[in-house]
């Protein structure tokens, strides 16, 4: 291993890397003098016949990642259901209790990326917790099952909110016609991630300035326009703590996450991230605390202007609001303006889940088709095919499915599993851990009970597409197991 570990890391490059780097910042096999760990010996494939994923990404072109992926057309589409699933300006308490569950999780999501800095996110974080227990194997194998559906889902729904909103502008627009135009959305954003990791990382930021200049241009207009009577008027009962008080609560929590979901893109590329042990937990702290003020804004300043009665019933409510404060022409640069956010969140998305395949086919854990990069570009282009298109496919469904199904399906395997990795991972002593969550274990906890009150909250029917996800999924990878022998291989070293 020592060997393995000097000729994938000459000499010149590690003094190279060193360079105006502080040693507690330095990787912790680095600072011991010993060789990098197995997952990132066998993840990196750093071989003389295959090129490595160059890091491309600072702590701004990752905030950027996230904070671009968690807007998008989320909430410019899920206010007026946030508003209508609690009756009232009392569902900011959703969004807050969003924003709370959305730190804690990123906290768990910082610690773990930290300690395994490498692309794949979740898949990693599961297959390299528990190497040395029973759950080495069907985990990983699990969460990408789900992921083959929701990963693309997700994807989808930005391109559906895109063909949504631009009916603003395309009256009369059919659904033959809305559900094309969503798939060139997809098409779109496989030809712009069809390149080398640096111009991604410019095309990144320049989107992500685009999606900054639409919410602050809203809440501007708002805060000029402030009415606190219209703001905060509640109905009567609104906050009367009964049972449908909490499953209004629910689905709101439910709603806001789906509009914070996002906050972990960049782990998904790990591997291409510079100075990950502090930049991923950054950029994650950073972005879920940029957002949360952003929604909050958001919201209070469009039910300061539109009634929220008027904005339940709103499919254009951000160019709505705008035409009401300054006239149709600015309401049309507003509608681009959430076009151009909608399109950079599927950029993002499918930017950082087209790394999680190919992570799990260079671990022997997938096809090895996926493994392969491009020979120019050195980024896993057969798996951003997959997914794009798959994604060009589901982009025809509906999209308040596709977020209550994308969710569900996620929750027991990716949110909840990563919280049980990361306790797992806390009594492993042989792993380094660069980075800590604050007052541990209680962001772990409160991220658990959260997710699980999302899950038991969504629906019977969508918690039951979750649970059958599951068997499905525990299903397949036994077959797997019999009918590929060669899956078989230990995973304790």
């Amino acid at each position: 291993m020592q060997d393995i570990g000097k000729k994938r890391e000459p000499p010149l490059a590690r003094k190279k890397w060193h360079v105006g780097v502080k040693k507690a910042a330095m990787p912790f096999w680095i600072r011991r003098g010993s060789p990098p760990p197995a997952y990132l010996v066998r993840q990196s494939d750093l071989t003389e016949n295959r090129p490595a994923l160059a890091r491309g990404f600072g702590l701004l072109g990752a905030t950027a990642l996230n904070m671009t992926n968690m807007v998008g057309v989320g909430p410019f589409i899920t206010i007026p259901l946030i508003i209508a699933s609690m009756g009232g300006p009392q569902c900011m308490l959703g969004w807050l209790l969003g924003a709370l569950l959305a730190l804690c999780d990123g906290l768990v999501w910082s610690e773990l990326a930290a300690a395994m800095p490498g692309s794949g996110g979740t898949y990693l974080y599961l297959r390299e917790a528990f190497r040395k227990t029973r759950l080495a194997g069907i985990l990983p194998f699990l969460f990408i099952w789900q992921f083959i559906l929701s990963g693309p889902l997700e994807i989808a729904s930005g391109s559906i909110g895109f063909s949504q909103y631009a009916g603003y502008l395309w009256r009369g627009m059919t659904l033959t016609e809305g559900r094309l135009l969503s798939m060139a959305v997809g098409a779109a954003a496989i030809v712009l991630l069809y390149r080398g990791i640096t111009t991604v990382v410019h095309l990144t930021v320049v989107l992500w300035a685009g999606m900054l200049a639409t919410v602050l241009w809203i809440i501007a207009s708002g805060v000029t326009h402030f009415d606190a009577s219209r703001a905060f008027d509640f109905p009567p009962g609104a906050f009367s703590f009964s049972t449908g008080f909490f499953a209004g609560l629910g689905s709101a929590m439910l709603i806001a996450m789906y509009d914070f979901m996002g906050y972990y893109d960049v782990c998904y590329v790990g591997s291409e991230v510079r100075n990950p042990a502090r930049t991923l937990p950054r950029s994650i702290i950073y972005s879920v605390l940029a957002i949360a003020a952003i929604y909050l804004a958001m919201n209070v300043s469009i039910i300061a202007v539109i009634p929220w009665r008027e904005a339940t019933h709103s499919k254009f409510i951000a160019a709505e609001f705008v035409e009401r404060l300054q006239g149709p022409r600015a309401a049309t640069v507003v509608t681009v303006l959430v076009l151009w956010t909608a399109f950079a969140s599927v950029f993002a998305l499918l930017l950082g889940y087209s790394r999680i395949p190919y992570a799990a086919a260079v671990a022997g854990d997938f096809f090895q088709a996926f493994a392969r990069l491009h020979p120019r570009g050195n980024f896993p282009h057969v798996s951003l095919l997959v997914l794009g298109i798959l994604a060009m496919v589901e982009s025809t469904l509906s999209l308040d499915a596709v977020i209550s199904a994308l969710l569900t399906s996620r929750i027991l395997i990716q949110f909840v599993g990563q919280i049980a990795a990361l306790h797992h991972l806390r009594h492993r002593p042989e792993i380094d851990l660069p980075f800590r969550m604050w007052l541990y274990p209680i962001p772990s906890i409160v991220a658990m009970l959260g997710w699980m009150y999302i899950f038991w909250t969504s629906g019977w029917k969508f918690v039951g597409f979750g649970l059958l996800g599951l068997l499905a999924g525990t299903a397949a990878y036994a077959a797997w197991r019999n009918w590929f022998p060669g899956a078989r291989v230990s995973r304790k070293t």
